[in-house]
Formats: C-alpha cells, structure tokens, sequence
C-alpha cells in the first residue's frame, strides 16, 4: 500500500506525510515495509537504515526493489477487499 491509501482509509487523504511519520515511529512489529511511496519508491527514513534496509526487508519477502529502490507500484499496489481501487488515492 502507499501513504496515501492508508491516510485515506483512516478518513484523512490529505494526511499520507503523517502516515509516514507514524511508520517511522509508530509500532515496529507492523509491517511497514510494505508501504511505499505513490510512486512505489522506498523510504529514506526507514528504521533502521534507510533505503537499503527497506529493500533488504522488502527483497526479504520476495518483492524485487530497483536500483532507485523503487518497486513495481502498478504490479504490487494492494486495495483492501472493501475498497475499490478507483476510491482510493494513492
């Protein structure tokens, strides 16, 4: 998922920078890793480490990460069940 689409499913679209605020800090056993930029790109201000220990994490379940630590948005963008995929921001 991204940012984004998080800040949109807690009824806050405009929030997706907040959302990444609270990945940095918020609880580590969530699996922020799976959360990515609009764009698919990594996070600088992933915890610990940064860029590469986001890929290591992500490259770690399978997902393939880019030299631009970018992943493949358009093939690996998830929608919750509930929600249509035109509905959300991304």
């Amino acid at each position: 998922m991204t940012y984004g689409q998080i800040a949109a499913l807690a009824g806050a679209a405009w929030a997706a920078w907040e959302v990444g605020q609270i990945a940095h800090t918020g609880p580590s056993e969530l699996p922020w890793q799976r959360v990515v930029n609009k764009k698919g790109g990594l996070a600088r201000g992933y915890t610990p480490g940064g860029y590469e220990a986001h890929k290591q994490d992500l490259e770690a379940e399978g997902v393939a990460v880019d030299s631009d630590y970018r992943v493949d948005i358009d093939r690996l963008l998830w929608f919750p069940p509930h929600k249509e995929q035109n509905s959300l921001p991304l």
